[in-house]
């Protein structure tokens, strides 16, 4: 397969150059240009088109808006250090249709998804004709569907009814309406249903997409359809919609397995290495150390979750800790949704523990030495004295005070409702899934990891899902407990094991050079967190009784004022998806699919809680769409753009 440069069009029409590349180790690299589309009539060209599709997938990582549009204004993270996307997170005044004074602008999200869907239009237009009979025709025709249908999904879970665009764009366009919520949703559906006949069961090679790909997402786009942002008209669809959800997502589960340990899915320690290859990843976005490959859609979501660490006392930025964007906080409620002693997925999400790096002329500390360390302990823990400690406590394999140490919650502050390290907005527990030590250098901003766009631990929680708005929690619960008993730790483990995409600089970072500047430590602060003796035994975290869940759960239940088993198991079920998911680029969808964003960002996000409000379920179409768009030949008017414009904006 060859890789070209081509013409590409958004929903407007206006002509865009766009590189084809994509990196997956299935494309051989080669750069040409053409100056007119009669290029996409020959093999070569549709063979470049059917690459442009997967170089779609890379953009939902590639920059800012993977995380504003689905990270910010959550329960989970709220703004750190730096304030880039501050307003996708807090719901100001400055949320609207056009947002200024901000990294992530309204449209970049709605352009970047038409420009996929042209794309996957044009390539229909030409192998679904009789005239082509190219050896690839129907795998092509799958791909373009399933684009096409990924990126409507997008668009309608982020804007609701968006204009629908079935045919390519050969000349300029301008008059467009919205499509309903319903039309949007039924052209996903149908698009993925042709997608799944069409695509083969197993790729031909690694990020290749394939019908498990397109079962999964279908299963999505009917759970949304039947979820409750849409309640006012999908009851004729609900029940089928159900159904069918739940059939595709156990057929996916029947042909896939879990990874046995939930950090394989993020110990990468090399490009195209162990990890991006297992068995539970359904779908990922490919990079790879090509420079000629990396186009405009590097990876660049391991820069946005990373707390300051370089000022601290003999520390220095290197390539293994990252660099510190400090743009989404953990929040306390990631912190006290796990059950710290027996769930090991906070142990292998989140970075608790530094090397000293910089020793310098330290007399003390050598590189290597434990240099940073966050305590994540619950409310009472006398323990710990104060916020930061210094020369306070001792790290027992070395015997040496650890320079730098963070508490949730030190001994004046140890209530449940105190936050002490919101004292410092660039001081927390990182989220590690998408740290990379494979970068080129200490300042790259373009990493080489693989985005997952689907795994199977969400397949297993939709079909959960599905059974709770079924009503049958027992049957549920086989799902969820299904995945908790992968988070419980096995007989024999060591619950101080931690492991990053920092390990990569081990072989694979082009610039790393072995001179001792390395922050990465291979362990978590599990004991000094819980207080308990060091053990190896196995851990239970199955749930046995809906109306005695674990006491993490009930906390959140309780504050959130629920009563019945419904809202009670769909509680649970969020929550599970924040174990399992978190930042994952799902929360803002899941919260305002379900309607829930409202009530829980006021319980865990402080920034969002005074502003947030009922059109926050829906973004604002953006202004620059309808300030394009025409009705007769003439611009519209401000009533007939505030009636194609979501309420309240």
């Amino acid at each position: 397969m060859k890789l070209y440069k081509s013409i590409t069009s958004g929903l407007l029409g206006v002509a865009l150059v766009s590189s084809m590349a994509s990196c997956s180790d299935f494309l051989d690299e080669k750069l040409t240009t053409q100056q007119n589309t009669e290029y996409f009539d020959t093999e070569e060209g549709i063979d470049g088109l059917e690459v442009s599709l997967y170089y779609n997938l890379r953009f939902h990582f590639a920059k800012e808006w993977a995380c504003a549009t689905t990270n910010y204004g959550v329960d989970e993270f709220r703004v750190g250090g730096d304030g880039s996307n501050a307003s996708w997170n807090s719901y100001d005044g400055s949320f609207q249709s056009a947002v200024v004074n901000n990294s992530t602008l309204m449209n970049e999200v709605w352009d970047g998804m038409y420009i996929g869907i042209n794309n996957a239009n044009l390539l229909l237009s030409k192998v679904s004709l009789d005239s082509y009979q190219g050896p690839n025709k129907e795998i092509y025709m799958g791909e373009a569907y399933f684009l096409r249908g990924f990126n409507y999904l997008k668009l309608v879970s982020q804007y609701g009814g968006v204009p629908l665009k079935l045919t390519p764009n050969t000349t300029p366009e301008r008059e467009f309406t919205r499509a309903t919520a319903a039309e949007t949703l039924q052209q996903v559906i149908d698009d993925l249903k042709n997608a799944y006949a069409y695509l083969p069961e197993t790729a031909s090679a690694v990020g290749k997409m394939t019908k498990d790909a397109a079962a999964h997402f279908l299963a999505k786009a009917y759970l949304l359809r039947a979820s409750e942002i849409n309640d006012d008209w999908n009851s004729d669809t609900k029940a089928a919609d159900l159904e069918e959800a739940l059939r595709l997502a156990k057929e996916v589960i029947s042909h896939r397995t879990l990874a046995p340990n939930f950090s394989d899915l993020w110990n990468y320690t090399k490009v195209n290495g162990a990890n991006e290859t297992l068995d539970e990843i359904i779908l990922s976005a490919q990079f790879s150390s090509e420079v000629a490959s990396q186009g405009a859609n590097g990876n660049q979501c391991h820069l946005y979750y990373i707390s300051v660490y370089r000022d601290l006392p003999y520390m220095q930025r290197d390539i293994a800790g990252e660099r510190e964007y400090q743009r989404l906080r953990t929040t306390y409620y990631m912190y006290n949704i796990y059950d710290m002693v027996n769930d090991s997925r906070f142990w292998k999400s989140f970075k608790t523990k530094y090397a000293v790096n910089n020793s310098g002329k330290s007399t003390v500390y050598q590189n290597g030495d434990l240099g940073i360390m966050y305590v994540i302990n619950r409310p009472g823990d006398t323990r710990y004295s104060s916020v930061q400690l210094n020369d306070e406590v001792v790290y027992g394999k070395t015997g040496k005070t650890i320079p730098t140490v963070f508490v949730a919650y030190p001994a004046d502050r140890n209530d449940k409702d105190s936050e002490a390290l919101y004292d410092y907005t660039n001081r927390y527990a990182p989220l590690n899934k998408y740290i990379d030590g494979s970068r080129e250098s200490v300042t790259s901003r373009v990493g080489f990891r693989d985005g997952i766009l689907a795994r199977l631990g969400e397949t297993y929680l939709i079909a959960a899902e599905v059974l709770i708005r079924q009503e049958k929690y027992g049957d549920a619960l086989t799902y969820i407990n299904d995945i908790r008993r992968r988070a419980a730790y096995k007989n024999g483990e060591s619950r101080s094991a931690y492991c990053d995409g920092g390990a990569a600089y081990n072989d694979e970072a082009l610039g790393w050079s072995d001179d001792g500047v390395n922050s990465y430590f291979p362990e978590n602060s599990y004991y000094e967190s819980n207080g308990i003796p060091e053990t190896t035994a196995a851990t239970n975290l199955d749930i046995t009784d809906i109306h005695n869940l674990p006491a993490e759960d009930e906390a959140v239940i309780n504050k959130l004022g629920y009563t019945t088993d419904y809202d009670r198991m769909m509680c649970l079920l969020l929550n599970e998806r924040s174990r399992e998911l978190c930042g994952e680029f799902h929360r803002w969808q899941d919260l305002s699919r379900t309607k829930t964003l409202l009530e829980r960002v006021k319980a865990y996000n402080p920034d969002a809680a005074p502003n947030i409000a009922e059109r926050h379920y829906l973004r604002p179409i953006p202004q620059t769409y309808l300030d394009a768009i025409q009705k007769d030949g003439r611009a519209l008017t401000a009533e007939e753009k505030k009636a194609q414009q979501n309420p309240g904006y």
